[in-house]
């Protein structure tokens, strides 16, 4: 096993450890008690009670996620724009017209302000060239590598550790009462799937992200591969994520999280169906245990908007500081 996976594996058996010694009476035991908690467990209670009459089919109960800033740390920058401007500044001296071309430029000259401003679908254009021009298995190999070795800047933990434990507890619960769970997220697809199964418990086959072309390459020069084309085939954010779920899954979610106008979409299309419904934001407003950020954020944008409409459509608004008792699995 090498060092890569072996993060990734620890991650797992301690996120295991953890919710085995806090009991299984409480399937949410990492959040306080609160209509944001009681919301989840009541959900779930409707849609699985048998004869209930707002009982949901087992293959029917499909739950949805976003990840940056919804199942783990998307400050102060998102995690895969890290490993990307890393894959840039590699591959720099083999394009020497990134120095005067944005958004490369903004990356190269360690330009914060720009680098600030980027958007994600400049996010896309980096990712589309820096991890392309490879098989999809070679890019798996750069990101377990990255993943052994980089930190996040606050925390110093591995990115893989920066999961919410409240969030984990909650894709769990919905598991262990029969609904499916998925990854919608706006980064990209194949980087997610490198470790969602470890981290998450959610299969590589069951990631939905903004994933670039691949073309399947059988000339004799080894086993037949994908590789990596440099050209989007879906950027997964705003209405991108009912268009990636209508694509990959065919069927409406019972719930949505998320934290983001990127996500405001996929919580529109989850509630906008028949029977019981759940759509839930997480809010970022607890500075001392993790950042505190909102409409004036250009990562995890959290508008006076979004909230009005949350309010008046009856989302479930998550407080980081009132309802969750510890975010981080590491934390004493």
């Amino acid at each position: 096993m090498n060092a890569a996976c072996r993060v990734l594996s620890i991650c797992a058996v301690l996120l295991v450890l953890t919710s085995s010694a806090r009991g299984t009476d409480d399937p949410l035991p990492s959040w306080n008690q609160g209509p944001a908690r009681e919301a989840i467990i009541d959900f779930v209670r409707r849609t699985t009670e048998d004869g209930g009459p707002e009982f949901v089919p087992i293959e029917e109960r499909i739950a949805t996620f976003d990840q940056d800033g919804t199942l783990w740390v998307e400050q102060p920058i998102y995690t895969q724009v890290t490993f990307a401007i890393d894959r840039v500044k590699a591959l720099a001296p083999s394009h020497p017209e990134w120095q005067k071309e944005q958004p490369f430029a903004a990356i190269l000259n360690e330009d914060r302000a720009q680098l600030a401003l980027l958007s994600i679908q400049d996010f896309a254009q980096i990712a589309a060239v820096s991890h392309s021009g490879m098989t999809v298995d070679a890019f798996h190999g750069l990101v377990r590598d990255w993943l052994a070795q980089a930190r996040h800047p606050r925390f110093r933990q591995p990115y893989t550790a920066c999961a919410y434990l409240p969030m984990l507890e909650a894709m769990r619960y919905l598991r262990a009462s029969g609904y499916q769970t998925y990854i919608v997220t706006g980064g990209g697809q194949e980087f997610v799937r490198v470790y969602s199964e470890a981290v998450y418990g959610v299969g590589p086959e069951r990631v939905i992200g903004s994933a670039a072309q691949t073309q399947f390459v059988n000339d004799g020069d080894g086993p037949p591969r994908l590789v990596k084309l440099p050209k989007m085939l879906l950027v997964d954010d705003k209405g991108g994520k009912p268009e990636g779920i209508n694509l990959v899954i065919g069927r409406r979610p019972r719930a949505a999280f998320g934290n983001s106008t990127g996500d405001q979409q996929m919580l529109e299309w989850t509630k906008a169906g028949s029977g019981a419904r759940l759509a839930l934001l997480v809010h970022h407003d607890d500075a001392e245990r993790e950042y505190a950020y909102g409409a004036d954020s250009k990562i995890g944008t959290f508008s006076a908007e979004l909230m009005a409409e949350a309010r008046q459509r009856g989302w479930i608004v998550v407080s980081m500081q009132r309802d969750w008792k510890r975010i981080f699995a590491f934390e004493k």
